[in-house]
């Protein structure tokens, strides 16, 4: 809600970084743009290895060419132009949720309330609600951050929106309630349906609830749809990556060879080294180390953000606002707080 205001205030390609700059100065934008950066080079490297474990339930490839082939399908697409670039993601983002939404209509016949707390308690403080305590909730934040991860990833397209006031903050609320309410089927109705004790332990949750269901047909048909949901979010990421590099290339953050375009306005470049850097990173195989070292980006960003929402209602206060945050300040600062919690949670 703090950069839904931000972005409709300050509509720039460089999106977080843009807003801490004007709020922070240079200083506090770097390191808001170097933390963003650190999120967006690491979270599709940690993405591509999720979607090779979806390859290998397929067809049983794994491994470096999946992870090239994607990375150059996909970074290709990109370079086409941007316009051809976000319908293929609208398409594959569409898919992904069919994917959820037939899981759901299968498993709602299976869902047992029993099913959630079948986990037995660690300790003897704990419950079977909370099986691992407060600890528990504190490690699992940054897991239940991947969730949403990259929706700030919005205001990134600001530059080429048609109305940016009113579209960026459309998306990015739009974009929140959608993913709350998908978050919410996903976690729920699988645990509910087989054991939130199996769901912990898959790979591929959805096609594991659907075969331990008795629906191993629908759970093939759903793990091309799922998979069509890691290529979403691989896909989306490397649109933002591009952006953000370009944005911090154009102000002298990073070389100014990186902020060229191609014929097309494509920064190319742009596309192409975050690629490498990421596919070299996902040869280690690390899927779930390389996803915390994304969320410690991603954090540390978003209270970078928060503060620089606060700061900026402060500083100029009669910067024209097309959409205020609701609860203005304290919004930001319980934002801020808790984005310092989840950060410590990637190190429990």
């Amino acid at each position: 809600l703090s950069l839904a205001g931000m972005s409709a205030a300050i509509p720039a390609a460089g999106g977080g970084y843009s807003f801490a700059r004007q709020a922070m100065g240079p200083t506090g934008g770097f390191f808001t743009g170097l933390s963003v950066l650190i999120e967006y080079a690491l979270a599709p490297a940690a993405i591509v290895i999720f979607i090779g474990s979806a390859v290998n339930e397929l067809v049983g490839i794994d491994g470096p060419v999946v992870y090239a082939l994607f990375y150059a399908v996909f970074i290709a697409i990109h370079m086409a132009g941007v316009g051809e670039a976000l319908k293929v993601m609208m398409v594959i983002s569409g898919l992904a949720v069919l994917a959820i939404l037939i899981t759901a209509g299968v498993l709602i016949g299976h869902f047992d309330v029993n099913n959630l707390f079948d986990i037995a308690p660690a300790t003897a403080q704990a419950t079977e609600i909370l099986p691992f305590g407060w600890y528990g909730v504190w490690a699992a934040l940054p897991f239940a951050m991947w969730l949403f991860l990259a929706v700030e990833g919005v205001p990134l397209a600001a530059e080429e929106a048609k109305n940016p006031a009113k579209d960026v903050p459309k998306g990015i609320i739009g974009a929140m309630l959608f993913l709350l309410l998908t978050a919410t089927l996903v976690v729920v109705l699988l645990a509910g349906a087989v054991g939130s004790k199996v769901i912990g332990d898959s790979a591929v949750p959805l096609v594991d609830a659907l075969k331990l269901t008795g629906n191993s047909t629908i759970a093939m048909a759903v793990n091309l749809l799922g998979l069509a949901g890691l290529i979403a979010s691989f896909f989306s990421i490397i649109y933002g990556y591009s952006r953000l590099v370009f944005a911090l290339s154009r102000a002298g953050y990073l070389p100014q060879t990186l902020s060229l375009t191609s014929d097309k306005k494509v920064p190319s470049r742009a596309l192409l080294v975050p690629g490498v850097f990421g596919f070299l990173v996902s040869l280690t195989g690390e899927g779930d180390l390389i996803l915390a070292m994304a969320v410690v980006g991603a954090t540390v960003s978003y209270a970078l953000m928060s503060l620089s929402h606060i700061l900026l209602r402060i500083k100029q206060p009669e910067l024209a606002r097309p959409y205020k945050t609701p609860g203005g300040v304290i919004t930001s600062s319980i934002s801020l707080v808790l984005s310092l919690i989840a950060m410590t949670g990637v190190y429990a």
